[in-house]
């Protein structure tokens, strides 16, 4: 008994020493890629390995990170989206091949005939070959675009729909944020629910609190997102970001990922009551290159295959590696984006995959 008391104890000194130095690491990368606010994690599907925020809220401030902190994901909202879409299919509430016109036929007429027969699967896997749409493009005006959040997101699609397909030549993927609004829609159809509701919950079932939109614009003691120059963003109301709901424009503290992602090492064990392990391969796995809302890769050191999803909304970068073979996940935030900090994450990531056996 003394005995594994002893290893129990060397373990968690070991645990700590590490977490140590792997803070260290992260907040001189912090420090030298100008990242105001960085914030990691390294979970398993049962422990929470290692978690730490460094740094400030704001840039030139003296608002000191907390570990409840939310960030924007970004285009890793596409892997809540993919989620809940896997739990509808497998209740029966929508099929993988329902199309998307079968859903809004009043749509049809006007569209672009190249939309026609785009289906649920098409659209979560990035396969459906329709041109590319951010925050950032000047039209539609948000005098094109009414009603409320809901309603905001069809008129979008019905405008989307409408436009030329401007594919020049044949993809394996398209990176289309659209194409998540309109799978988004088809999950408010089939449940009567806007996306928000679907969203908040899966959060309530999993104990994860999701919001929407830039963390300041609710409490502004929360992160403030900043650009290439460190400029930060203020509080406001991006009409252009409720479009993309669905696509990328969740935010949540990294505490609150950790439970998604653990539930995602679960399932890949078998451990869902939800949903099988097959199911849960095939999420991350089933096609080469991005499945059902998570790209996938082999790690050209360890030839462990990876399943993971980056984020970049403006002001913001986030990163998510998982490897089902160790058991491990790696979880970056950070509340600046620019390739200067991109980089100290990818140097932060290789650190931390080495240190566990990634």
């Amino acid at each position: 008994m003394k005995k594994i008391l002893v290893y129990a104890f060397f373990f968690s000194f070991l645990n700590i020493i590490y977490g140590q130095k792997n803070s260290s690491f992260a907040d001189n990368i912090r420090i030298k890629y100008k990242i105001p606010e960085l914030a990691y994690a390294v979970v398993s599907s049962d422990s929470i390995l290692e978690i730490q925020a460094l740094g400030y809220q704001r840039y030139n401030s003296s608002y000191k990170a907390k570990i409840d902190d939310k960030f924007r994901l970004g285009s890793i909202t596409k892997t809540v989206t993919s989620y809940i879409a896997t739990l509808l299919v497998k209740e029966g509430k929508i099929k993988w091949d329902t199309k998307f016109f079968d859903l809004y036929p009043e749509l049809k007429a006007k569209s672009n005939g190249a939309f026609y027969n785009f289906t649920l699967k098409d659209f979560i896997t990035l396969r459906a070959p329709i041109s590319t749409w951010s925050y950032n493009n000047e039209t539609p005006t948000q005098k094109e675009i009414k009603g409320n959040n809901q309603q905001q997101r069809y008129e979008f699609i019905r405008w989307f729909f409408k436009q030329n397909v401007n594919i020049s030549e044949k993809q394996d993927l398209y990176w289309s944020n659209p194409s998540y609004v309109a799978a988004g829609l088809m999950l408010e159809k089939v449940t009567g629910k806007t996306y928000e509701t679907l969203v908040t919950e899966l959060g309530k079932s999993l104990n994860i609190d999701f919001q929407f939109g830039q963390p300041n614009l609710k409490d502004e003691n929360q992160p403030w997102g900043h650009d290439e120059n460190l400029n930060p963003e203020k509080p406001s109301l991006n009409y252009k970001l409720n479009w993309l709901s669905s696509a990328g424009n969740i935010n949540v503290s990294l505490p609150d990922y950790c439970k998604f992602v653990q539930m995602h090492l679960q399932g890949l064990q078998g451990k869902s009551k939800l949903l099988t392990k097959e199911e849960f391969y095939n999420m991350h796995y089933g096609f080469s290159e991005f499945s059902f809302g998570w790209n996938s890769e082999t790690n050209k050191n360890t030839l462990k295959e990876y399943s993971f999803h980056n984020g970049n909304p403006g002001t913001f970068l986030t990163k998510v590696y998982l490897c089902a073979a160790i058991d491990k996940a790696f979880i970056i935030f950070s509340n600046v984006q620019s390739e200067e900090a991109d980089k100290g994450l990818m140097l932060l990531l290789d650190q931390l995959q080495k240190k566990y056996g990634g």
